[in-house]
């Protein structure tokens, strides 16, 4: 292992008690929610400004060691994992709302002010953040991957919620990218450069991102469907015909059977169902409502219940975001393997049948959710973390899966992003587009020491 104790004795110099060597520590900042091999770093590093960060940044690149910035560590993809040791950059004292523009509906935040914090200090602005994974993610870590989640459909993903950064370069240099402009035309799009580079260019300190309105109206829905091709195809006829669908959530039959063993009061029926909210004024989402149902009803679509008030609204969405733990009821004591595939929408139905044809024939339990608006779909992969047989078939199948959104024109990953786990995939998705991914990280990080292992092609 690389000798790192003079890069560390003059971190400790700067930071003092906020650079830790702690083994219990480390190990936090060693994983993610990934089924993926953890890695310590070698130290983990608590900045509370820019003008540290970009220290610690300088101090790391003088002596070529890996720095790797973390958020909470609630990403799908073993981003955060030190693979080669280094530094870990723990985001989390640099937690301020710094303004809040209600006029121009924007906000600027440190990276690692969480979603569920920000809309906490909106509460009494009548504005709203509305990018939602599911976690309380912290919007550095969001933006760093690009973040998507139940709200896309209408108000879009992190791509297109960020306005401006402030990063620290591989030298420790600060830059600022982009306005709080609503549009511009002037030099390369940097901002959205950083945006999706998994820490692997530069580390957010700084985010301007755009806020909404909170609708005067709010309706959630849940109705079932006698096929997942009736609900994704109930979906399209909607999007196709303009109603504006603020969330539109699909959850399998095998899903919808873990939703009842997790929790005993959710009573609805054991078939493919949407999950679905809508937003505007009383006489627009009654409208939008009345349209939906029509064209649901035309697909045989049945039970459907209606979630008018806060706090059923608020149980509902709660019940969606705890899918992963609902569907590991299933089988008890599993570990799951969480695919990410994302098909244009015209080829959801068809995707996901050959996807369940896969795990079917593969024997293995596979509850699937979807933010079937964007052709968006995560099948979770039941297995015995002790039975490397069961292991070997359910990589083998998310491998098919993954082969399988490229066959539809798709990706493989709609949200989740690269980190160490997609990264097998990148030449025969982008093909030459990935070695200049390889040329922007070497120009901005020669030494490697941003995040490496991560998302570009590896020396």
């Amino acid at each position: 292992m690389t000798d790192r104790s003079a890069t560390l004795q003059r971190l400790r110099d700067l930071l003092g008690e906020r650079l830790s060597t702690g083994e219990s520590i480390r190990d936090i900042h060693g994983r993610d929610e990934a089924y993926s091999a953890p890695a310590l770093p070698d130290a983990v590093a608590f900045p509370e400004s820019t003008e540290e960060v970009s220290r610690i940044v300088a101090i790391c690149a003088e002596d070529g060691c890996p720095v790797i910035p973390f958020g909470v560590g609630t990403s799908l993809e073993g981003h955060v994992i030190p693979v080669r040791g280094g530094v870990s950059l723990d985001m989390s004292r640099m937690n301020r709302v710094l303004a809040v523009n209600g006029a121009d509906l924007d906000a600027v935040v440190q990276p690692g002010v969480t979603r569920k914090a920000l809309n906490e200090s909106l509460r009494a602005s009548g504005l709203m953040f509305t990018v939602d994974p599911g976690a309380d993610a912290t919007l550095g870590g969001m933006a760093a991957t690009r973040a998507s989640g139940t709200n896309a459909v209408r108000y879009g993903t992190m791509r297109e919620t960020v306005l401006a950064l402030e990063v620290v370069l591989a030298d420790g240099t600060v830059i600022e990218t982009g306005t709080r402009a609503k549009k511009s035309s002037s030099g390369y799009d940097l901002t959205h450069l950083f945006v999706g580079s998994e820490g692997t260019l530069g580390i957010i300190t700084q985010l301007t991102v755009r806020l909404h309105g909170i609708p005067e109206e709010i309706s959630a829905a849940t109705a079932a469907f006698p096929t997942v091709a009736a609900a994704v195809d109930t979906v399209i006829l909607a999007i196709q015909s303009g109603i504006p669908l603020a969330r539109v959530e699909l959850l399998d039959e095998v899903q919808m059977r873990g939703m009842a063993l997790y929790n005993p009061d959710f009573s609805l029926p054991e078939a493919p169902h949407l999950f679905l909210e809508f937003h505007g004024s009383p006489a627009g989402v009654a409208e939008q409502v009345a349209q939906f149902r029509e064209i649901a009803e035309e697909y045989g679509a049945s039970d459907f219940a209606w979630a008018n008030r806060p706090e059923d609204r608020t149980r509902l969405w709660e019940a969606r975001h705890n899918g992963y733990y609902a569907a590991r009821a299933l089988k008890p004591g599993c570990a799951g393997l969480v695919t990410d595939i994302c098909v244009p929408i015209s080829a959801l139905a068809d995707c996901i049948a050959a996807a369940k044809a896969e795990t079917d024939a593969a024997g293995l339990i596979a509850p699937l959710v979807g933010h079937v608006g964007d052709g968006n779909f995560h099948m979770l992969l039941l297995i015995d973390p002790d039975d490397s047989e069961e292991l070997g078939r359910a990589k083998d199948v998310a491998h098919r899966l993954n082969r399988l959104a490229l066959s539809f024109g798709g990706t493989v990953t709609g949200e989740h992003g690269i980190g160490t786990g997609k990264l097998g995939y990148m030449q025969e998705e982008h093909g030459s587009a990935w070695a200049v991914m390889g040329t922007i990280k070497h120009a901005l990080d020669p030494k490697g020491i941003l995040n490496p292992g991560k998302v570009v092609p590896q020396d």
